[in-house]
């Protein structure tokens, strides 16, 4: 029977389950990636988990969130990491060698290889015929460990993408355009993958945008095939040998399909404040742009950084625009540096920012009060900025860069002839700020500063549970939500005690402290609860607090496992009508919950200040099960050791 791309990949890694869609399964994992924001929790988790050395493929630590160092906290953390590297023989990339995604496809990324990373839009893999999944730190810790990645059995999606772009429509603009169709939702429980005539014409960089922008689908990734356009950029970057020719066979079936005609595509912006709500560029050039900036792991190529300098040359940007352009690794601005294209964005009057996330996740470059912000990256969250009343819209960097020229949201079709821009030969190849790993040093110290905590360590979860309804949020809420972005609360992603403070905070100051006081409770949620980043610190940090349980009309995937690492229960209401009833400060209880849970049944929830009870389903693996039971996943390797 002829296989789809996705299937062969998970069929030559399958080490637990069938393919069978809804059901777990698990993967073997050949790469991990982390982050100075996941990395430390992920290592922490790693070395408490027992591992004596990671056993992949190859691991990697990227410093590319955290570079701010404002504090000692930050450099703490990259003292850290830097020696768990050397103890544990994980690849370092330094502070200053780029953004992970970028630096991953062009130093590391192997076509038919899996690759499991704490950040969620480890999905840009898939531009090189990786399956690329993005998931919580602890999940990638286990990984790291050798063992199997378990996440349910999508369904397989093929986005047939037919004709080709017209001018000055971008990549960007088709993974717009397809958050438009499929909204922030509508790939959930779903892999992407790309097929059709079009693929000829898009290159891996154009692909690593779109595949970038799958999650805000919601999907677990996206995938292209690996083609001639692959194998070209593999070349240009002395990585040759890692080429394989991978397609869906002939005739592959999939559960879904879509078709993206290209050649209908126009210039697009995503609107504040959501990533799906998509508009035709033309239609808002009344929008007067504050601030414009170019950059982040969807839009900082060679190709987006040598257009852009071709737009700018010449001119000046609008007297009331301040931009910014962060270049996504040392590479590029090494091939920039050695032609005119970094004068000419300097001469404009743009800024040249760090080769780092930076403004992406709110490090730096915050928008004015009420300030509209042009952004290339992929999130438009409220706050995510760095400034709660700021406008953000999500553009291309051809629509963003002739926008800080006219001072005013502007369609690139009004620009003139479309830039061309043709790849070096070779790339600049220069991996002195990447430390290759040693034989592994079981000895070797690892340097903890003050902002290394300890890991939190919970109880096993009672036969009796109850507590007040903390919050009662609505549809699509967010990590950033949760656990908000920004300089200050990043650089406590290694201090649960700390960045626990800021749980909700940007929804209600008060959660921290009301939650710590009364030592147990409920969240209760609309549909999509967690979608956007895989931050598990948006579950440790409740839990730590005393949480005990989210009950929601639906979860995201990535949030919805770190909650189960975590001993949270995610619960499902039967009936989503009953939501609308329950108000915050009610009294819930659910009696002989152990028991239930092994049974498999549904739970009954009293709620003890109305006298009423609604159900509520608990849809998880059995392995998931067992977590929660013991606590968490540490907890659950824990007991089984001392048995």
């Amino acid at each position: 029977m002829p296989d789809n791309l996705t299937i062969k990949i998970l069929k030559s890694h399958l080490a637990y389950g069938k393919l069978a869609v809804g059901t777990e399964i698990g993967v073997s994992i050949d790469q991990t990636l982390t982050h100075d924001a996941t990395g430390q929790m992920a290592m922490l988790q790693f070395e408490a988990l027992g591992f004596p050395a990671v056993a992949t493929k190859k691991s990697l630590i990227y410093t590319d969130h955290n570079i701010l160092q404002v504090g000692f906290e930050n450099a703490d953390d990259h003292a850290f990491l830097a020696s768990a590297a050397k103890r544990f023989g994980l690849y370092y990339s330094k502070t200053g060698n780029g953004i992970c995604h970028q630096v991953n496809i062009e130093r590391f990324g192997v076509p038919g290889q899996t690759l499991l990373g704490a950040d969620s839009h480890t999905t840009t893999g898939g531009a090189l015929a990786q399956l690329a999944i993005g998931a919580g730190g602890l999940d990638v810790a286990v990984a790291m460990g050798g063992r199997p990645f378990f996440f349910p059995m999508p369904q397989i999606v093929e986005i047939n993408l037919t004709g080709s772009l017209p001018r000055w429509s971008t990549a960007k603009d088709v993974a717009l355009e397809i958050l438009r169709v499929l909204t922030v939702s509508g790939g959930r429980g779903k892999i992407l993958e790309f097929t059709g005539e079009a693929l000829s014409s898009l290159s891996v960089t154009d692909r690593a945008t779109i595949a970038n922008m799958s999650i805000e689908t919601g999907a677990i990734t996206a995938i292209f095939p690996s083609d001639e356009n692959t194998l070209d950029f593999l070349t240009r970057q002395d990585r040759a040998q890692d080429y394989s020719e991978l397609s869906a066979d002939p005739g592959a079936t999939y559960d879904e399909r879509l078709t993206i005609d290209l050649s209908a595509i126009e210039p697009l912006a995503a609107c504040p404040h959501s990533p799906d709500k998509v508009e035709k560029v033309s239609r808002l050039k009344s929008v007067v742009v504050d601030q414009v900036a170019i950059g982040s792991c969807t839009n900082s190529s060679y190709t987006d950084m040598l257009t852009v300098a071709s737009i700018l040359k010449g001119r000046k940007i609008a007297p009331s625009v301040s931009l910014i352009i962060a270049p996504g690794s040392r590479q590029i601005l090494l091939e920039l540096s050695k032609t005119q294209a970094l004068a000419d964005m300097v001469a404009s009057g743009a800024r040249i920012m760090e080769v780092a996330c930076g403004f992406c996740n709110g490090v730096g470059q915050a928008p004015k009060t009420q300030g509209v912000s042009l952004r290339t990256s992929n999130r438009n969250f409220p706050g995510r900025s760095g400034t709660s009343s700021a406008a953000l819209y999500l553009v291309s960097p051809q629509t963003a860069a002739v926008s800080a020229l006219s001072g005013k949201l502007t369609d690139p079709r009004e620009f003139g002839d479309p830039i061309e821009i043709s790849w070096p030969e070779r790339f600049e190849i220069d991996d002195s700020l990447i430390i290759a790993p040693d034989p592994p040093n079981s000895n070797g110290p690892i340097i903890r500063g003050p902002n290394i905590a300890p890991l939190p360590r919970f109880e096993a979860i009672a036969e009796k549970v109850s507590g007040e309804i903390m919050l009662v949020l609505s549809d699509n809420v967010t990590t950033d939500d949760i656990i908000p972005a920004g300089a200050h609360i990043l650089a406590l992603r290694a201090n649960i005690p700390a960045i626990s403070r800021y749980a909700f905070h940007h929804i209600d100051p008060t959660y921290h402290e009301r939650q710590k006081a009364v030592g147990s409770g409920f969240i209760v949620a609309g549909a999509n609860y967690g979608q956007g980043s895989s931050r598990e610190h948006a579950a440790l940090a409740p839990r730590y607090l005393g949480l005990t349980g989210v009950i929601a009309k639906s979860f995201a995937r990535i949030h919805k496992a770190n909650l189960c690492n975590f001993g949270i229960l995610p619960l499902e209401f039967v009936d989503p009508g009953v939501k609308d009833e329950l108000k915050k400060g009610d009294v819930l209880a659910i009696e002989g919950l152990t028991n239930k849970l092994v049974a498999g049944s549904l739970l009954t929830v009293l709620d003890k200040t109305t006298a009423k009870t609604f159900e509520v389903k608990l849809d998880v693996s059995p392995r998931q099960m067992e977590m929660l039971l013991s606590g968490g996943l540490l907890a659950m390797e824990a007991k089984k050791k001392d048995a």
